[in-house]
Parts: structure tokens; sequence; C-alpha cells
């Protein structure tokens, strides 16, 4: 018994630790922190993400800079943004005494708050939890850059590259690429990092729409969460839901109290009721099934169908609309249903 005792705690030793070392750093999963050791994967994405001698790369998360190295021999200079201390030490030591240090500039930091500089092409391999916000902050992004080469999870890549139709076509895929034309590059197997993952990745390649739509981004995402409360309904029975007509017609009626003053401003409306319908995550959106329809037509209620009501249905109608659904609809369609709506004066913002 104490010999198998002591076999057990050896067994519990330098063993556990042993995949998680990258020059004396250790990684931590629950962080995110997944270095890609693959050199051919490497090589792959710098190649794809098609740089040129001239361009200043931003690179957000570089671990202990696998990647970096290949960036900084094929641009101009590299720009990397990284939270963990022990990371950033790790790089400056790597790159120290070379002839890179001087094209190397990092920030420490979360790169959800920090204010990104110039720059023409993104490299990124990234906690996956940060993926939504990530991905809406490089779109909204000024100036736009050229292109983004992302390594995301990869159900969620699947999701910003669904069309019109496909399982994963959602409001994240919608949203994605009303501002940008995005590809997906390559899968990668989780065995391709240390420590692996739990699921395999894909690399994507997003490049932002220029000129960007002109379309308020407020109304258009107000807009679009409402169409997909539920993607599979149709868009008939959703716009009848009785919250969502409470929340519109409030809408409407403060929109047309002030319609007479000089300081309305669709886009400055950010206090109207309507933007906390339907917020949930991007990844999460689909989460709900459709088993729970049922207790959303319940919602409606009896009663007289009301004035506003009528105006809104008679929108879907006139568009032939009431009996699509979000699921099928292309960007071409939403924004054609979401102008008639502004031309009845039901917005979203």
């Amino acid at each position: 018994m104490a010999g198998g005792k002591m076999k057990k705690d050896k067994q519990k030793g330098p063993r556990a630790p042993s995949n998680h070392y990258q020059g004396g750093v250790t990684f931590h999963k629950s962080k995110g922190q997944h270095i890609l050791k693959n050199p051919m994967l490497v090589d792959a994405i710098v190649q794809k993400a098609g740089i040129k001698p001239t361009d200043t790369i931003l690179e957000i998360g570089p671990g202990t800079g696998n990647l970096t190295k290949k960036l900084l021999e094929t641009g101009k200079m590299v720009i990397a943004v990284e939270l963990d201390p022990r990371m950033v030490l790790e790089l400056q030591r790597r790159f120290q005494g070379t002839p890179f240090s001087n094209r190397l500039k990092v920030i420490q930091g979360d790169v959800l708050k920090t204010d990104l500089p110039y720059f023409d092409i993104c490299v990124a391999n990234i906690p996956y939890q940060i993926s939504s916000p990530l991905t809406f902050k490089l779109l909204f992004h000024q100036p736009a850059f050229r292109c983004a080469i992302i390594m995301f999870q990869r159900e969620f890549a699947m999701r910003l590259v669904a069309q019109p139709g496909d399982n994963l076509y959602c409001r994240l895929s919608v949203n994605t690429q009303f501002y940008a034309r995005v590809f997906h590059l390559l899968k990668v197997g989780k065995n391709n990092f240390r420590p692996p993952p739990k699921v395999d990745s894909s690399v994507v390649r997003i490049e932002p729409r220029k000129p960007r739509p002109e379309v308020n981004h407020k109304e258009w995402d107000g807009f679009i969460r409402i169409c997909f409360i539920r993607k599979n309904k149709t868009l008939g029975s959703i716009f009848k839901q009785k919250n969502v007509l409470s929340l519109l017609e409030k809408n409407y009626k403060t929109l047309q109290a002030l319609q007479g003053s000089q300081n309305v401003s669709l886009s400055g409306n950010d206090d109207m009721e309507i933007a906390r319908l339907g917020d949930e995550s991007m990844e999460m959106e689909d989460g709900m099934d459709d088993d729970m329809d049922m207790e959303c037509d319940e919602a409606e209620g009896e009663g007289e169908v009301s004035e506003f009501k009528n105006k809104v249905i008679s929108v879907l109608k006139e568009g032939k609309f009431e009996e699509q659904r979000a699921s099928k609809l292309s960007q071409e369609s939403f924004l054609t249903l979401l102008s008639m709506f502004n031309k009845a004066g039901i917005h979203f913002s």
C-alpha cells in the first residue's frame, strides 16, 4: 500500500505542468493562453495575411513570440498587445539585442480597453471568451485597416461565415458580414497548441467594407436583435409579440413627440428602451430553441388589435415579409425591411 501511495504521489509531481511551459513561462488555460506550436501553421498564417514590407502589424496575444518573429521578418513594424506581464517580459527578452528590437512595440494591457494605434493588418490568436467584443471593436476601428487574420474557436468562426439558410446563420453572421467580407482560411486542430484547448479552432480573414455602410449601427443592431429573437419563427409572429410591440410603440411615440425639436437625432437616442430587447451575447444568441415559442405567443394576450400593431403588420405585408424567417434572409432583405419600417416612422434606436 505504501509503495502504491508513493507511486501515486510521484505522478502528481512535475508531470502535470510539463506541457504548459515554453521558455520558462507557464501557460494558464483559464486565461485562454494556448500558444501555437506548429511552425508550418505559423508560416501559413503569415502567408495568408498578405503582409507587405511597408505594413504596420497589430498582433493581439503574442504570447512568447513564435508568430511575432515571423511577422517582424515580413512587415515593417509589429505592435503587440499582451495582457500578461510575464509574456511581455518574455517578448522583450527574446528580441532584445536583435535587429528586430527597434521594430517591435509591446503594449501591456487589455486589448478591449486599449486605444489601438494605426495599423495596416491585424493578426491575432486570442482568448476565445473575447471573440465577439474584439471582432466588433476591430470592425469599428478608425481608420479602417486592410484585413485581420484571427484564430477563433471553430464554431464561432463558422458562425461568422455562415450564409442564409445555414444552421449556424445568426445575428453575429449578419452583423459581421454587414461591415466586412469574411473568409474561412484554415481549420486548426487542438493538438497544434500548447496546452491543447478543448475544441478545434479556425483561422478567419476579415476585410472591413470600404466605405462603411451608411446605416446608423445602433438602429441596425436594434432591428437585427428583434428579427433574431427566434430566428426560425416568422417575422410576422415575432413582431406581433406584446413585448416587441410595446417597446416599438414607446419608441415611435417618443420620436413623434420630439419630431419638432431641433435637437432630435436618431443616433443620439441611446437611452431608448428598445436597446434592452434581446440583449444576449452574440455567441449565445441561438441557445434558445423553438420549444419556447409558445411561451412568447401566450405573452401576446387577447384584446383589441391596436392601431400601431396594424401599422407594423402592414409594413411586413407590403414587403411580403410576414411569412419570412430571419434564418433565411439576406442582408439586402434586412436592409429593405428596415428602410420600409423607417419610412413608416418606426425606428429601432
